[in-house]
């Protein structure tokens, strides 16, 4: 018995609309993940689990007996010794939880993604066309695994208190490289996201908008590797002077660039502004394509997103020394980060490709 091609086009597209929505569960979980991790970073719960475990590690010590033996590990770390040595094992606990919890969301992430995938397989719901984006996702989370694992491993070694800034911004950054290729594959799944926008100008500020982005996001990871914000709770001055001085300190010059907490901060900062008006000017010209309604509702979000956006960072900048208020204030800068991210991807995604002479 065969469909005729109405019936066949109807039933790929529902297959597509049910591949898409799983993606973007996908897309949820991985923000959650994150969140969990900035969590685990902000209170200083990185280190807790000094083992990777990738079955046993899934449940946590259900004793006292293999709690005492999980904190005996973890004194032996430098950071117990020189940062937490007033621990006691309810202050361990406290700190093993979130880095057991982000653990097991990863964990989790992996099952709903296998199981979908095992389900969609059976029913036959994957087009030829889906095979190699499901490679990519499934290379991209074990890298992401492999990353936190050695971020984990650059805080566990002498004369080291906390994960290495590098590591921790080479897993923020993989992370969001699954995040936002997730995202770009759900949306190619749904109808109405195959309407394009052809317009150069508006391309070319997309383009740049995230080439500074990923610069951004980078050295938002630095300033949490580094504590940045710490040293310069203060603003709209860093410190009592706009261009501080200390921002060279550092031999090689170039080692500031990456090592300098005060640099740091400086270039994050002013990355902000430039971004700010480079999304005002695209939003200007956004408001010129009237015909692609949800190309006009993803630039009018990139506006209100950005300026949310450097809100919560002066706010995060100012309550750096107030250690609850950097948590929520943190992690809702890092949300914002993200959702970001999704609406970038969404706007590049919508814009149609240029035609090659």
């Amino acid at each position: 018995m065969y469909l005729v091609p109405d019936m066949e086009n109807l039933i790929q597209e529902r297959n597509n609309k049910q591949v898409g929505t799983w993606l973007l569960l996908g897309v949820a979980m991985i923000i959650v993940q994150v969140l969990i991790g900035g969590i685990t970073r902000l209170t200083e719960s990185g280190l807790s689990i000094t083992e990777w475990k990738p079955i046993t590690g899934a449940l946590p010590p259900l004793n006292d007996v293999a709690w005492q033996a999980e904190f005996d590990k973890y004194r032996t770390t430098d950071q117990f010794k020189y940062v937490h040595q007033y621990f006691s094992l309810s202050d361990f606990k406290f700190i093993f939880f979130w880095e057991w919890f982000h653990r097991l969301w990863a964990r989790l992430l992996g099952v709903v993604f296998l199981i979908g995938f095992v389900y969609f397989i059976i029913k036959k719901k994957f087009t030829k066309q889906m095979i190699t984006p499901m490679v990519v996702l499934f290379l991209l989370g074990a890298m992401q695994g492999l990353v936190g694992w050695v971020m984990v491993k650059s805080g566990l070694v002498p004369e080291k208190f906390y994960v290495g800034h590098v590591e921790l911004t080479t897993h923020l950054m993989a992370a969001i490289i699954l995040l936002g290729y997730t995202a770009w594959f759900a949306y190619s799944l749904f109808p109405s996201m195959r309407l394009k926008v052809e317009q150069q100008n508006i391309r070319n500020y997309l383009y740049f908008i995230l080439a500074i982005l990923i610069v951004q996001l980078a050295y938002g990871g630095f300033m949490a590797g580094l504590k940045a914000a710490v040293s310069a709770p203060t603003w709209p001055d860093i410190n009592g002077s706009f261009i501080p001085s200390s921002m060279s300190d550092l031999s090689p010059w170039a080692q500031n660039l990456i090592n300098n907490p005060i640099a740091i901060h400086f270039i994050h900062r002013s990355l902000a502004y430039l971004l700010i008006i480079i999304v005002a000017l695209f939003y200007v010209q956004s408001r010129k394509i009237i015909h692609h309604l949800l190309f006009k509702k993803w630039s009018n979000a990139l506006m209100v997103l950005f300026l949310i956006q450097v809100l919560l960072g002066v706010l995060t900048v100012l309550n750096a020394t107030n250690k609850i208020a950097l948590v929520w204030l943190g992690v809702s800068h890092q949300f914002v980060a993200m959702i970001i991210v999704l609406c970038l991807v969404a706007l590049l995604f919508l814009l149609k490709k240029p035609v090659r002479a």
